[in-house]
């Protein structure tokens, strides 16, 4: 357990590391928060624990808290979800559809790994929460595969795991690339795993920021398209599938005031986004997609008085939402790093020389490279 705890310690701080806009992408749809991440979202926390250890564990956990850890963990947002295509899991979204809302975290692992993390968080909750009355909640957690490189039947994710990823979670920078439950993801062909980003709307649009939060492991190399441009066609080493086998869990989080059904809408744009860089929603491909709301909404003793924004105000938090998910899951690719995992199998990183060297030839460079918001 040393070695793990001391791997958690590293995916607490992240390290600087280069993400799309350091390398020039062009990304549309408006301006990105501080951090160009989730948390930008006022109120929300991510954290991560990262499990590698001897040639073939490369997994974790990965936590979205709505309201943070503290005495609000549990209160009630407004929230809906959307399966794109349905060959995975996301634990609780049957009482999401039917209450329209979310109460608690949202955590993201490996697929072999969704119970003994469901489980930790209704425990972890009757321990913290206990404010919210008797033990009861219906976690979220969500998962894609990645026994590619991790030994996945070893079930390596132990309860505190997920209670470290909680208590980790911070309001700030969030690492990208190999950690959490991202630690052992493909995507593309590539190395995959975390991404996130953020639209601030202009003030005549309100001033609401949209946030979100990818775990990438999906995708064809064939598909790959950055900047609208069919990339995947020209970069054709060390391929690693023949058929799809993936899946992505897309987090999409914003403090405007939406009711249940309007941020449901938001989590179905995230879709838009997903195929901005060259996703079909493979047979294999479970892609499934959860958006809530920051906005407070009362008590819940007895009736209560909520705000929302009219329908005809929701184009700028689609459009937020459809840059911001297209510029993370980016984001997943570029931060990620070449990782040999399970029987020496080895995914590559997507190669940025190679990259910056067809925006270029496209002339889709961007003045300024390298000033975009980066987490430090």
């Amino acid at each position: 357990m040393p070695f793990l705890i001391a791997l958690f310690m590293v995916a607490a701080a992240p390290e600087v590391v280069v993400r799309g806009r350091d390398l020039g992408i062009p990304f549309d749809f408006g301006r990105p928060g501080a951090l160009n991440a989730i948390t930008d979202v006022p109120g929300v926390e991510v954290g991560h624990t990262t499990l590698i250890e001897g040639d073939s564990v490369r997994t974790g956990v990965t936590a979205v808290l709505p309201r943070g850890k503290g005495d609000d963990a549990m209160r009630p947002c407004f929230s809906g979800v959307f399966s794109l295509n349905g060959n995975g899991e996301m634990t609780g979204t049957a009482w999401i559809e039917e209450s329209g809302m979310l109460e608690g975290p949202v955590l993201i692992t490996n697929t072999s790994s969704v119970g003994v993390v469901r489980d930790a968080v209704v425990g972890y909750a009757a321990r913290r929460w206990q404010k919210f009355g008797d033990p009861w909640s219906l976690p979220v957690v969500a998962e894609t595969w990645d026994g590619r490189l991790n030994d996945i039947g070893g079930m390596h994710v132990k309860p505190q795991h997920a209670v470290a990823a909680i208590e980790s979670a911070t309001s700030g920078p969030v690492a990208e690339g190999n950690v959490g439950g991202g630690t052992g993801m493909v995507a593309f062909e590539y190395k995959g795993g975390i991404g996130t980003a953020s639209r601030v709307l202009p003030a005549a649009d309100g001033g609401y920021t949209v946030g979100v939060l990818v775990q990438a492991n999906f995708g064809l190399r064939h598909q790959l398209r950055v900047a609208g441009l069919p990339v995947g066609r020209e970069l054709r080493e060390n391929l690693v599938y023949s058929k799809e086998t993936g899946s992505i869990i897309i987090v999409v989080a914003t403090n405007a005031p939406l009711l249940a059904h309007q941020v449901k809408r938001l989590a179905r744009r995230a879709a838009l986004g997903l195929a901005r860089t060259g996703s079909v929603a493979g047979n294999g491909s479970g892609d499934l997609f959860i958006a809530f709301s920051t906005a407070p909404i009362g008590d819940g003793k007895g009736p209560i008085t909520v705000s929302m924004l009219p329908n005809d105000m929701a184009g700028p938090l689609f459009e937020a939402t459809v840059g911001a998910t297209e510029e993370a899951i980016i984001n997943a690719l570029v931060a990620a790093r070449t990782m040999t995992g399970k029987e020496g199998r080895t995914v590559h990183a997507i190669p940025h020389d190679r990259l910056r060297e067809i925006l270029k030839r496209h002339r889709l460079e961007v003045a300024g490279a390298g000033s975009g918001p980066r987490a430090q």
